[in-house]
């Protein structure tokens, strides 16, 4: 089976041989793929709503995959036991359910070797909670379907650092970095940890081409809505407020795109 870009990013992240619980499953195509690809031996495939999970199950048994897939009604991971899976997938969801998701079972989360995520939204705050909740960052990948743009992370658990696959060095708050920041006209560390997570420090630090496209975007997108903000007339707080959270988020962007700028190395 082919799954659409957006899922296939989600899956080939995941490691060759771990057991996965797959939450929000939905219509049950990333675990049917990892089964049917001889990825993953076993897959835990969890929903909150019997209506996912009956369609993943129809699905499940047309591939043939009922003895590989155990379909859970669970919210969040209420219904899974602690370290059944080594793979955490939550993908198509809102950052904030996703945080949500692991708080809510945050033992169970550190009991598992890696989580594959893929927010729909807010997804600055996600980078931070994994950061400030010690779990690292070790790939990004980002992908365009549709004219949507979606990034997906792998998260490994501080207990399996050794598994972290060599990524490039991100540039942090040393005489370099803060050299970097007051060219791009950012406080350090504070603003700078604010584009990294907004955008991600991996993606960044790799040049990524898809993020560049949608900075680029984002950055044209932004100077319209500026325009129209200033064509209106509006004078009252509210539009201040706005104008003030555009001109931040133009910042940022701007900070994003000067990575593209500098040579590697």
């Amino acid at each position: 089976m082919e799954l659409s870009k957006r899922l296939n990013a989600v899956a080939a992240m995941v490691t060759s041989g771990n057991v996965v619980c797959d939450v929000g499953c939905d219509h049950g195509y990333v675990s049917i793929f990892l089964i049917k690809t001889k990825k993953c031996p076993r897959v835990y495939a969890l929903d909150v709503r019997e209506g996912p999970l009956e369609r993943a199950r129809e699905h499940i048994e047309a591939y043939a995959c009922t003895d590989y897939i155990e379909l859970k009604l669970s919210d969040g991971l209420s219904a899974m036991p602690a370290g059944a899976a080594d793979t955490l997938v939550c993908a198509g969801m809102g950052g904030r359910l996703v945080m949500k998701i692991l708080s809510d079972s945050i033992e169970k989360v550190r009991a598992m070797k890696e989580l594959i995520l893929q927010p729909q939204s807010e997804i600055g705050l996600v980078r931070r909670f994994i950061r400030q909740e010690g779990f690292v960052l070790a790939e990004e990948d980002m992908v365009e379907e549709d004219g949507k743009y979606y990034p997906v992370m792998r998260i490994v658990v501080p207990s399996t650092r050794d598994i972290v696959r060599q990524q490039p060095a991100v540039r942090t708050a040393d005489k370099e970095g803060e050299e970097t920041c007051r060219a791009e006209g950012l406080r350090m560390p504070e603003e700078k940890q604010a584009v990294l997570d907004a955008y991600g420090p991996v993606l960044l630090a790799g040049r990524h081409p898809v993020l560049k496209e949608y900075l680029v975007r984002q950055e044209a997108l932004l100077g319209q809505i500026q325009r129209r903000l200033e064509e209106s007339g509006g004078n009252g707080e509210q539009t201040k407020q706005r104008k003030r959270e555009l001109e931040e988020e133009k910042k940022q962007v701007k900070a994003a795109l000067a990575y593209y700028e500098e040579p590697f190395g």
